[in-house]
């Protein structure tokens, strides 16, 4: 269940907005040179809902709309398309192109389409859509970025002071670990100690760790192991800016707490409830997992129809 589970959509969100100039900068320097950086940019997620509002904006694809200035003047839209959950998709570029024309359409401003790639087929690498007819031809073009090609360039990953450098291991390493996550953990815990090593801000290396303790999951006895050795480094004074036991305990609650209120929906309203559901919940230590539960038991008809919810959910487990 622990990688079925693992979300990248949220976190890769967040780091985006974060770190806006250092993702271009990273990825795709050619758009990141062509930007006004002293001016202020802003993000307009809403615009994604107005481009394409009949469809279900992001499945598992993280979408970002961002309003920039360029050097010379001119106001521009930069349209952010990341892959992350790594899956093929015949529609991808098609959908580039139709974001793309559609909001130069909306707000008639030139546009950069950018996309990253988080899907394990080398050869996936759409770059561009077009289509012709009658003698008219219609085409965009656009950078990819494939997080794929960093595997073999690992050395600079670890040298950059980027922090996509680490937000790119952590997410590779996430992959690579799916089924040895005794090797996540040693994984996880070393990228955590880097976050000092580069010589991070205190704000950086604080907002870096969520992205790995949010990326990396583990199952509960090695999430116990990471907070001992975590806390250990806490101790000795050599990461003191993270505060992760005091937020890890504060999840704990928040999981300890989600727990007992979809046991006592389901109790109100049937009863006594199986105790082969009552364990299968409190093993769950995802909370977004435990919110769709919650949901689930108050609308469902019996305990068998969440018997079913259940299984699908953690079928994995």
């Amino acid at each position: 269940m622990t990688e079925q589970l693992t979300n990248y959509d949220s976190p890769w969100k967040e780091v985006i907005e974060l770190y806006f100039p250092s993702f271009l900068e990273f990825f795709f320097t050619q758009a990141y040179a062509e930007i006004d950086w002293r001016r202020p940019y802003e993000f307009l997620d809403t615009e994604l809902q107005q481009l394409e509002p009949d469809a279900e904006i992001g499945r598992r694809l993280v979408d970002k709309v961002a309003k920039v200035w360029l050097l010379d003047g001119e106001e521009a839209w930069v349209l952010v398309h990341v892959e992350v959950q790594g899956q093929y998709d015949s529609q991808f570029a098609e959908r580039m192109y139709t974001y793309n024309y559609r909001l130069f359409d909306r707000h008639k401003k030139r546009v950069i389409s950018l996309a990253v790639l988080a899907d394990e087929q080398a050869n996936w690498r759409p770059s561009s859509y077009s289509y012709q007819l009658g003698g008219c031809r219609v085409s965009l073009e656009f950078p990819v970025a494939k997080l794929l090609d960093y595997e073999q360039g690992w050395e600079t990953l670890e040298q950059t002071s980027n922090p996509f450098g680490v937000i790119v291991m952590a997410h590779l390493k996430t992959k690579a670990t799916q089924r040895n996550l005794e090797n996540r953990l040693q994984w996880k815990l070393s990228l955590v100690r880097r976050l000092y090593e580069q010589g991070y801000s205190r704000e950086d290396i604080r907002e870096l760790f969520r992205f790995i303790d949010w990326v990396m999951v583990l199952p509960k006895e090695l999430a116990l192991s990471f907070k001992t050795e975590v806390r250990s480094y806490e101790e000795a004074d050599r990461m003191r800016y993270v505060t992760s036991i005091e937020r890890l305990a504060k999840e704990e609650g928040i999981v300890e707490n989600a727990r007992e209120n979809i046991i006592t929906v389901l109790e109100t309203r049937f009863g006594e409830v199986p105790s082969s559901i009552v364990e299968v919940i409190n093993s769950i230590e995802e909370p977004s997992v435990l919110k769709m539960l919650h949901k689930s038991a108050i609308a469902i008809s019996s305990t068998g129809e969440f018997q079913q919810v259940l299984d699908s959910l953690t079928s994995g487990k």
